[in-house]
C-alpha cells in the first residue's frame, strides 16, 4: 500500500487542496489520500481557528464523492496536541510494512520544519513529497535544512528524489497553482462576498448552513 497523507487545519477545506491532491496521487501511483483535519494545531493555536467538528465534517463533505479519498480523525483521538511525528508513527504502528507513508506538505511548512516537533526522527518515519512555488530551485533542500542534516541526503536521480541515509524520499513536486488561501476564503464570509467557486459547493452550503466565519 502506497499512502499520501495530507494533513492541515483545513479551516475551510478548499479545491486547490482537492486539486493538489489529485495531481499528487496520480504522478505517485499512489493509492490513496488520507485527508487529516488537525485537531490542535501546535503553530496554529489561537480562537480563529473553528471546532474541529466543523473542519472534519467539512472535510468529509468534500472528498465524499472521491473513492480515492480517505479521511482520519486520528489526531482527534489522540489527547494534546497534534503532533505530525505522532500521526506518522501511529500509521506505521497500525499498518506496518504493508504501508509506504508518503507526507504530503507544501514548501513554506518544509522551509519550517525545524520547529516540528522531532523533526528529524520524522525524516527517517516516511517519504516526503513537497509541493513546491514557482521559481523553486534545488538549493531549497539546504535552505530548509541544517548544513550536518542535508549532507545526509543525496540527489536519486531514478526516483527524481533526494534520498537520505534511513532510505526515506524528499521530493520536490510542482502542481497546478490555484491562488486560493483558507484565510482569504474567511475573509470573503465575513464581509459577505461570494465564495463560489473556491470550496466545494457541498462546503459552502455546509458554511452558510451554520454561519461559520460571520464574525
Amino acid at each position: 500500500m502506497r499512502w499520501g497523507i495530507l494533513g492541515g487545519t483545513f479551516d475551510p477545506i478548499h479545491l486547490a487542496h482537492l486539486r493538489c491532491a489529485q495531481e499528487i496521487l496520480e504522478k505517485y501511483g499512489l493509492d490513496r489520500i488520507v485527508f487529516i483535519p488537525s485537531a490542535a494545531p501546535p503553530l496554529k493555536l489561537g480562537p480563529g481557528i473553528i471546532s474541529y467538528e466543523h473542519r472534519e465534517r467539512m472535510v468529509r463533505f468534500a472528498i465524499e464523492r472521491n473513492p480515492d479519498f480517505a479521511f482520519s480523525d486520528v489526531e482527534n483521538r489522540r489527547e494534546g496536541r497534534s503532533y505530525t511525528v505522532d500521526t506518522i508513527g501511529y500509521f506505521r504502528e497500525t499498518f506496518g510494512k504493508e504501508l509506504e507513508i508518503y507526507f504530503i506538505m507544501g514548501q513554506d511548512a518544509f522551509e519550517d520544519i525545524q520547529r516540528w516537533k522531532s523533526w528529524r526522527r520524522l525524516l527517517t518515519l516516511c517519504h516526503f513529497i513537497i509541493m513546491t512555488r514557482p521559481g523553486w530551485r534545488k538549493g531549497s533542500l539546504r535552505k530548509a535544512l541544517p548544513s550536518d542534516d542535508a549532507k545526509r541526503f543525496t540527489y536519486d536521480r531514478k526516483a527524481r528524489a533526494y534520498r537520505g541515509s534511513s532510505g526515506k524520499l524528499i521530493s520536490f513536486t510542482g502542481v497546478t497553482l490555484l491562488d486560493i488561501e483558507s484565510t482569504d476564503i474567511r475573509e470573503r464570509v465575513k464581509s459577505g462576498r461570494s465564495i463560489r467557486y473556491l470550496v466545494p459547493d457541498a462546503v459552502r452550503e455546509y458554511i452558510e448552513r451554520h454561519n461559520l466565519y460571520k464574525r
